[in-house]
């Protein structure tokens, strides 16, 4: 409801002004609904990047309080422009034209420019000006004779859409400041507007707004000085309050109301026109008519069975009534340029894992054996894009999004934003410094966080790390850092997703550049063009992918055979390895909870792995349906439906809802909602985590299905369900494409274990382990791993020849810490015969010396029989400078030979994690089990003959921490020793008890019990132990051990050790000691101080 007198905000900044606002959009819009405002405009620095949230917030809002048009809060859609000669002004699209002329204008200077900087001109107003209205911004002393002559040309170029902004500064002047104006606006023959300058909804959020300003400038807030406001009064004001405030000028107040009436335009006049493409007289529906029924041919060539033909012409009928038959074209262009360029790609989607996408060669989906849910998302009550993810090798990707930037052009072809925002790891950082806090105090404080969380920082935890949570600053740190987080940082490109568009793009959304080269991205993010209706296909990148590819090319290089993705899913002994949870490296089952899954489910068929995929995820947990199915599957006989029309939305499912599109139709078949408003329940369920929408739909769907017959406990629970999607929905048609790769990696992994290692270690990074755990179930599996080497090594992983017509796995020098690719490809490349001596390589290879000093840490000579010391011994004489005359092919290293004192065992492993994050001599935990054996502590394989209620103490290097929102904060923690992993609950009490230690430790000591069922064992944890020290005394820890090498690596290291001339008693006589007495000849190394780094542990952390 409007106000008595009618005001309109039209100079509001928004947090889409990076660093300049301490509001959203929505917050605004909706507080202008609050206040009575007639109209708000939204004017961000020369950028539209926050338009579309504050549009939705008013769409969303009038949607649940339904308001006349005319009463109605209208949203005026501007942007403030600030030129590089110094003028600034306010630009208001008068109507549609108007705004594909400012949409050009920001992004001439958005390509001009660096990424997230706008570089514009006066002449390039004066290009775009026609139709625009200009509010423009005045200096705090309008008496500025530069600014009277922009004035004048301001007022020349945009004649009568040309107004002087008035505002309250609040310093003291401002009758006199406001006089001036209205006197300067009479005589250039504009007209004086009021605005409030508004930086936040509410004065509350001034102090934030100081904050996010200390950030952008990098100074403290205590040093602001003038570049902060004056007071709180830049927020919203009631238009009785601005009335009063411009009592002397209320033609000011009332020029609002002329400025709105004169601006016509928005967001619902964008009108977006997929490209489409008309070939010899044939319709873009013919067409994808006539290579459908060609694939189909292809796909099955003893005839197109009549469920499919059906199948086809009815999707046929949808798609040609919601005429997108160009974006299914779109879709199999660049799949078919894929397959040219030689790149594996899959589609995955409900559109995508439809009998046409079959037939294209879009998804290897066969509709045959799966039931297609290509209408459930594709209806005609939606006005939106159909389902279709595209995903290609991600080491290749680029080279797909670069052919699109080719085909489509840029003019009409630009990636989706994604916006980055604050979390409270970050937020905590910056608000800490903005506050003047040491960046101790913003470290510790920052170090309580679990992961990327966004609810800000814990003030129990904040004294647990030894800070006062109520000393003032501290306080005031914590609850803006709360407030910030969410808060936009900047824009960054969108993982995949690519606007097509048939008319210019610029005309629609403003364009930038992206960080990287050759790439330029729009302003608008997938929610923002979802709001819009504008189609994104979306081109996006898998590791998994990646990994096949290079495991094909593998296989047929070394083994003859040839593979490609969509192997029929039908050796039972790959189904074999699944049930035993042997699934490291293998996708989307190689998870903790995947792995525990595994041997409960016993997947035995395709259908059984599109199961396995999607019911370890929050919707099918939340709902409590996970435990249904596995007692339905385990007497699938006994298998009842609450009701008889369930059982065609639940018999794939033996009886229990599992799949987002079953949720669905439950809405639709049981809840008795209409397709609309089904419709609205995905769209809640999609936005649940930023706006909680799903809840407003839980009574209605609960008691529509109490109103029809079922029971209300089993309602609550499909609703339940329906929240944990809103977590992290995972629709069937995905699990189904999934499916495909959980297999085929499978069968790659159980048949060629070492061609999975290595392409998982080249595809690196990605997947669930680091390389160290890939390599240690290499090793499990009967892989022979070979070291880095300056003559056997190449950049990447790569396989030699061993016993038994298998191939051993030889470590790449991607592996080594500090170097470069391009480096080492060089290295190799002039490897013509193999290096003799450092001197040698240094002279050859063109790699410096630092780069010899980090393959020597590797210990990547010991080939050429020569230790780490002898090579960083021999590298003291190096220089980068060349040396023309010694260079030559026949110079020899003159420097006399040095006998040097062997490294212990503990100082080589130390070395090896150093260098390469893992070692093939020994495990840590191998040379301090005599110590933790002292301690009662047992190695991990106790736990394969353990019993429930069992109690042990374990110790472990911390692989893998987990936190998921669906375990009540519940931890789950991965250790490794030197036999194997165990797997840690620890339970939230005893988390939060043991929170520092759970968090920050390398090596972790826990005192548990056994929960075991079958295969799966876990420990639950009852205490806890930080044991980090123990690793860093391992340099100093020795026993006789001899590293084997393959082929061509036959020359042994250096045998003046006395220690390698020791009988064997003798020398497992001095195994496992602390500190060992000097050696007989002189060698004291007590006395021997290096400075050796630590190991150091690459947990990776999930939430």
């Amino acid at each position: 409801m409007h106000a008595e007198l009618p005001y309109s905000e039209l100079q509001v900044t928004t947090n889409y002004s990076f660093l300049r606002s301490g509001s959203h959009p929505g917050e605004l819009a909706l507080q202008a609904v609050d206040l009575g405002h007639t109209a708000i405009g939204i004017a961000d620095r020369n950028t539209l990047a926050g338009v579309v949230r504050a549009y939705a917030a008013l769409k969303e809002y009038y949607e649940e309080h339904p308001t006349p048009p005319e009463q109605q809060t209208r949203l005026l859609v501007g942007a403030r422009l600030e030129t590089r000669d110094g003028y600034s002004l306010l630009a208001y699209p008068t109507d549609l034209d108007a705004y594909k002329r400012l949409s050009r204008l920001l992004t001439v200077g958005n390509r001009r420019a660096a990424k997230g900087q706008c570089d514009l001109t006066f002449d390039d107003l004066s290009t775009y000006a026609e139709g625009i209205l200009a509010i423009v911004l005045p200096p705090r002393r309008p008496d500025d004779p530069a600014f009277r002559e922009r004035l004048r040309a301001l007022a020349r170029l945009f004649g009568d859409r040309c107004y002087l902004a008035g505002t309250m500064l609040f310093r003291g002047d401002d009758a006199r400041r406001l006089a001036q104006l209205d006197n300067l606006a009479a005589e250039m023959g504009v007209a004086l507007v009021a605005t409030n300058d508004v930086h936040y909804h509410a004065p509350e959020r001034r102090a934030l707004q100081d904050v996010v300003t200390a950030i952008r400038v990098g100074c403290t807030v205590d040093a602001l000085g003038f570049r902060r406001f004056a007071s709180a009064e830049r927020h919203l004001k009631y238009p009785k309050e601005m009335a009063r405030l411009f009592r002397r000028h209320p033609r000011a107040i009332e020029r609002t109301q002329e400025i709105v009436s004169r601006c016509r335009f928005t967001l619902d006049q964008l009108t977006y026109q997929y490209p489409v493409m008309y070939e010899g007289g044939e319709t873009p529906m013919d067409k994808l008519m006539r290579l459908t029924w060609e694939g189909a041919a292809r796909r099955y060539p003893k005839g197109v069975p009549e469920k499919i033909a059906n199948t086809i012409r009815h999707e046929f009928d949808l798609i040609d009534r919601k005429q997108i038959a160009p974006y299914f074209l779109t879709v199999h262009e660049i799949v078919v340029q894929a397959r040219k360029m030689g790149i594996l790609c899959q589609g995955r989607g409900s559109a995508a894992n439809s009998a046409v996408c079959y037939c294209l060669e879009v998804t290897s989906v066969d509709p045959d054996k799966t039931d297609v849910l290509f209408e459930r998302f594709l209806s005609n009550e939606r006005n939106e894009p159909p389902d279709i993810d595209v995903d290609f090798e991600h080491e290749r990707r680029e080279e797909i999004i670069q052919w699109i930037y080719k085909e489509k052009g840029r003019s009409r072809a630009a990636l989706a934003a994604t916006v980055i925002s604050y979390r409270s790891r970050s937020a905590i950082r910056e608000v800490g410094k903005a506050l003047g806090l040491s960046p101790d105090t913003v470290g510790a404080m920052a170090d309580t966080v679990w992961g990327i969380g966004s609810g800000g920082v814990d003030k129990d935890h904040v004294r647990e790390a030894g800070l006062d949570p109520t000393d003032a600053r501290l306080m005031l740190a914590l609850e803006l850092s709360a407030a910030l987080c969410g808060f936009p940082r900047h824009l960054s490109q969108h993982v995949g997703g690519f606007v097509l568009t048939e008319d210019r793009l610029d005309e629609l959304i403003p364009i930038q550049n992206a960080a990287m080269d050759d790439r330029t991205v729009i302003e608008w993010d997938k929610d923002d063009l979802d709001t819009l209706g504008i189609y994104k296909v979306d081109v996006l990148g898998l590791g998994m992918l990646t990994c096949l590819s290079k495991s094909f090319n593998l296989i047929e290089k070394h083994y003859g055979e040839k593979r490609t993705i969509g192997m029929e899913a039908k050796d039972s002994a790959v189904f074999d390895m699944l049930c035993k949870a042997d699934s490291v490296g293998v996708f989307q089952v190689e998870s903790r909870a995947q792995m525990s899954m595994l041997p409960r489910l016993k997947p035995r068929t395709y259908y059984d792995l599109v199961v396995e995929v999607a019911i370890v995820r929050p919707g099918p947990i939340q709902g409590g349906m996970v435990h249904p199915y596995l007692k339905n599957r385990a007497a699938p006989e006994k298998v009842t439906y609450p009701k008889p029309e369930l059982k065609n939305i639940l018999k794939r499912t033996l009886g229990v809802p599992l799949f987002q599109e079953q949720a669905m139709q439950i809405a639709i078949d049981a809840a008795g909602f209409e397709p609309a408003k089904a419709d609205k329940l995905r769209r809640a369920m999609a936005t649940f985590r930023r706006a909680g929408t799903i809840h407003k739909l839980k009574s209605d769907f609960i008691e529509g299905m109490v109103g029809n017959g079922y029971e209300r406990a089993f309602a609550e629970r499909c609703f339940k369900q329906i929240e944990g999607f809103g977590e992290y929905g995972f629709p069937e048609s995905h699990a189904a494409s999934f499916a495909i790769l959980v297999y085929d990696s499978s069968w790659v992994k159980h048949y060629y274990p070492e061609v999975f290692a290595a392409a998982l270690l080249n595809s690196q990074p990605m997947g669930f382990y680091a390389p160290a755990q890939l390599v240690r179930d290499a090793k499990e599996h009967g892989v022979e791993v070979r070291p880095p080497d300056v003559n056997a090594s190449d950049w990447d992983c790569t396989l030699e020849p061993s016993q038994n017509n298998r191939c051993a796995l030889r470590l790449g020098l991607r592996q080594v810490t500090g170097l470069a690719e391009d480096d080492v490809k060089r290295m190799v490349e002039r490897r013509t015969e193999p290096y003799r001596d450092p001197a040698d390589l240094w002279r050859r290879s063109g790699l410096t010396r630092r780069q010899i000093v980090a393959l020597a840490r590797a210990d990547a000579f010991a080939s050429l029989g020569l230790s780490r010391r002898d090579v960083l011994w021999a590298v003291r004489g190096f220089s980068d400078a060349r040396l023309p005359l010694l260079d030559g092919p026949e110079a020899r290293d003159l420097e006399p030979k040095v006998a040097l004192p062997a490294l212990t065992l503990g100082e080589q492993v130390v070395d090896d994690y150093g260098s390469f994050s893992m070692s093939l001599r020994s495990h840590p935990l191998k040379l301090l089990r005599p110590r933790l054996s002292e301690r009662g502590v047992s190695p991990t394989e106790v736990l394969k003959d353990s019993r429930n209620e069992d109690e042990f103490v374990l110790a472990g290097l911390v692989l893998v921490r987990q936190r998921p929102g669906t375990a009540s904060g519940v931890v789950f923690v991965t250790i490794e020793d030197e036999h194997g992993i165990a797997n840690l609950v620890v339970w939230p009490r005893v988390f939060e008890d043991h929170r520092r230690i759970v968090m920050g430790s390398r090596l972790l000591g826990v005192r548990g019990h056994v929960q075991r069922e079958g295969l799966v064992i876990h420990l639950v944890a009852e205490e806890l132990w930080d044991w980090s020290a123990e690793l860093d005394s391992i340099g100093e820890i020795d026993e006789d051990f001899r590293l084997t090498h393959g082929r061509g690596d036959q020359v042994r290291t250096d045998r003046s050790d006395p220690r390698a001339h020791l009988p064997v008693p003798e020398a497992n006589a001095t195994r496992h000691r602390v500190k060992k007495p000097p050696p007989a000849k002189g060698y004291d190394r007590s006395r021997i101080h290096l400075d050796r780094p630590k190991i150091k542990i690459a947990s990776r952390d999930f939430h």
